[in-house]
């Protein structure tokens, strides 16, 4: 069974930092793909930032210059440097992986979510 683990979120004030972390505890997938969404009260969820298939780095234009992601493949994790945080980046934030197995299916899982609060 996969699970994605998720640690970090809190509240922060506005302009202060947080660090992301998600685990993914497998054996037997390889990681395909795996970011961070989010979800705000009311709104529909959008991607973060996540590195794709080939490894590269996709940020929303809303966290360029202020988030960065970044992983350990020995330890099936990704992380999230949250800086300069803004109100608007309060939401429940979902690590997302796509994981191959031997017969090269993909499958995408989600984690349980952490809240992230930034006061003004």
């Amino acid at each position: 069974q996969v699970q994605l683990v998720e640690s970090g979120g809190g509240l922060v004030q506005a302009g202060g930092s947080l660090r992301l972390s998600c685990a993914a505890s497998t054996s037997t997938f390889s990681i395909n793909a795996i970011g961070w969404y989010r979800q705000a009260s009311g709104k529909q969820r959008e991607l973060v930032a996540r590195f794709n298939s080939a490894g590269n780095t996709n940020y929303a234009d809303s966290v360029k210059g202020r988030f960065t992601i970044s992983r350990d493949n020995a330890k099936n994790t990704v992380y999230l440097q949250m800086n300069s945080l803004k109100p608007e980046d309060t939401a429940v934030y979902y690590c997302n992986a796509d994981l191959q197995n031997s017969q090269s299916r993909v499958f995408r899982y989600w984690g349980q979510g952490t809240q992230v609060t930034v006061s003004s």
